[in-house]
């Protein structure tokens, strides 16, 4: 049963069947070969997939996307981002790389940036004399920063998969992440900018002007902030925090800069529903797949492998780290999140990964994946966007790509910058305070579950 889910999987995958039809298809192909099922319970493991309350964040955060864009807050964090560095050497490419990061604590989702802030970056840099095929890889691996900056839709669904983990201490914990990000895109731009002679065009805005654009864009800059500051002080949860959004961004375009007209509304309205339908599809189908692999003993068998191992859990780490960029060329980050996260997950936590260190690992891991061909999703959509062709935009990709490893070592090595944010606002506890360490805690599986000695049994199998 375990082999004809992946083979049929791996096969639709590589006919271009999406991802969503092909988990779901291959769920219901191996419980048809099976006697001790019927069919019917892959459409009721899907119901159950997302029967789920925090999944209501989703589409509210989708919304308050696309109230944000109806409202032209593009072009606002675009001056606001260019009069910091826009009349620098690549100059430019720092703007995008700000206008992004920026753009990330809205919208949550890569593809989102890509589409919305980064087209119009493109073609800024493509009459400014740069490369256009430079400029789409450098908007489609900043654009990485989308799911990791707050809010992020990939975070959610996480939280739904580990137990251990808040939406909110996810939230705080890609914070330090995204920024090391986005500083490191900013040093290869330079980097190249010097050595292709990308010279800025831009002339140095007066102090008058740059108060007025920081002024302007304050109201936009201040959604991350709220949604942040609610959830730390427990004024809302991350799915109420979802709805604040969403009436925050039309007050914003309607009121404050006046760009959102209602008569867009339903066109909006109709897009975020389309989206969010796509991505609860996938949750759906990879709800399934995931119970055929549980029913199976996957989770348990590649557990019991690991654990045989004994590498330690650095070592533990690296092996994760090398499994989740092979499984994320070949997989969208939230199906992969749905189908590895309970099988990695308990596994790390009995060897003393903590758990939100090691939830910021997987996420940026499996992001990574829109960058790598062959399924490469922000490859596709940068192409599609700036007309470049995708062999000639994974060309330019090579240095990023190197700057996106150094990035995960250095994420994967230095817990503190996942952690520390989350433990300061108390969003998480320690590992330790729990009294469970890597010298004390082991892998016991027992039956259809996995437990951890020293502490209290998981209430969810692997």
């Amino acid at each position: 049963m375990a082999w004809t889910l992946f083979i049929s999987a791996i096969f639709l995958l590589a006919l271009g069947v999406p991802v969503a039809f092909s988990l779901a298809a291959a769920a219901l192909l191996a419980v048809a070969l099976d006697d001790r099922y019927t069919t019917i319970v892959v459409l009721k493991e899907m119901f159950t997939g997302i029967d789920s309350f925090p999944l209501l964040a989703v589409p509210f955060f989708i919304l308050a996307a696309e109230l944000m864009t109806g409202g032209k807050l593009t072009e606002v964090l675009l001056r606001f981002a260019s009069q910091f560095v826009g009349h620098r050497r690549g100059g430019l490419g720092h703007a995008n790389v700000l206008s992004l990061t920026f753009f990330s604590g809205i919208s949550g989702s890569a593809l989102a940036d890509a589409a919305g802030p980064g087209s119009m970056m493109i073609k800024m840099m493509d009459k400014a004399g740069y490369s256009k095929a430079y400029a789409a890889a450098l908007t489609a691996s900043t654009a990485i920063v989308g799911p990791i900056i707050p809010p992020s839709i990939i975070m959610i669904v996480y939280a739904l998969q580990d137990d251990r983990v808040s939406a909110g201490a996810l939230f705080m914990a890609g914070l330090l992440p995204g920024l090391l990000i986005a500083v490191a895109m900013m040093i290869v731009n330079q980097i190249i900018s010097t050595r292709r002679h990308y010279r800025a065009d831009a002339v140095r805005p007066t102090a008058r002007e740059m108060l007025r654009n920081t002024v302007n864009a304050i109201p936009a800059l201040l959604l991350p902030v709220i949604i942040l500051g609610g959830i730390r002080a427990g004024i809302f949860t991350p799915t109420e925090a979802s709805v604040v959004a969403v009436v925050y961004a039309l007050l914003c375009g309607a009121f404050i800069y006046r760009s959102l007209r209602w008569s867009n509304v339903p066109g909006i309205l109709a897009r975020s529903a389309i989206l969010t339908s796509s991505i609860l599809l996938i949750v759906a189908a990879s709800a399934a797949f995931a119970w055929v692999l549980t029913i199976e003993n996957v989770p348990q068998s590649l557990a019991q492998w690991i654990t045989s191992l004994e590498v330690g859990p650095l070592g533990l780490l690296l092996l994760i780290n090398i499994l989740l960029l092979i499984f994320g060329i070949f997989i969208e980050p939230l199906p992969g999140v749905m189908v590895l996260v309970p099988i990695l997950a308990p596994v790390a936590f009995a060897a003393g990964i903590d758990p939100v260190h090691f939830a910021m690992i997987v996420i940026y891991n499996l992001t990574l994946g829109l960058i790598t061909p062959p399924v490469g999703g922000l490859l596709a959509v940068t192409s599609a966007v700036s007309k470049v062709p995708i062999g000639a935009l994974v060309r330019e990709l090579r240095p990023f790509l190197l700057a996106h490893v150094i990035v995960l070592l250095i994420v994967t090595l230095v817990p503190s910058l996942s952690t520390w944010l989350p433990y300061s606002s108390g969003l998480a506890k320690p590992l330790a305070s729990a009294g469970l360490g890597s010298a004390t805690s082991r892998v016991l599986v027992s039956g259809e579950c996995l437990y951890v000695r020293g502490a209290q049994k998981s209430s969810r199998c692997a």
